[in-house]
């Protein structure tokens, strides 16, 4: 699998099990368990340039980065996330602009 069309299915799957989460659908521990499925699977590529090849991948490793460092139960308990996270769904989905303040680099072993 190409790296472009590992993290074109990933931003699908990721903005659907997000929106779940905010709309009561799923249980949160289902989007944190996506996440460490995710990073697994991404162990598997070869990868050796921590660069992402487009601003879609930025906010991607942006967010990938940020449920690293906060439970998916904070999009329900920290307002600053959610909104900082549904901005970055947004621009995913082409209503929103890029996220201020994102950083997002691929993670290289």
């Amino acid at each position: 699998m190409i790296i472009e069309q590992f993290i074109n299915d990933k931003i699908t799957q990721i903005t659907s099990y997000i929106t779940a989460v905010i709309n009561h659908q799923i249980h949160y521990t289902e989007l944190d368990q996506f996440i460490i499925d995710t990073m697994e699977e991404w162990t598997l590529l070869t990868v050796y340039d921590d660069m992402p090849s487009n601003a879609r991948e930025r906010v991607f490793w942006h967010i990938m980065h940020e449920f690293s460092l906060h439970s998916a139960q904070n999009l329900e308990q920290d307002l600053f996330f959610k909104s900082e996270i549904s901005t970055c769904i947004d621009f995913f989905s082409g209503t929103g602009s890029y996220p201020i303040d994102c950083i997002g680099y691929r993670p290289i072993a």
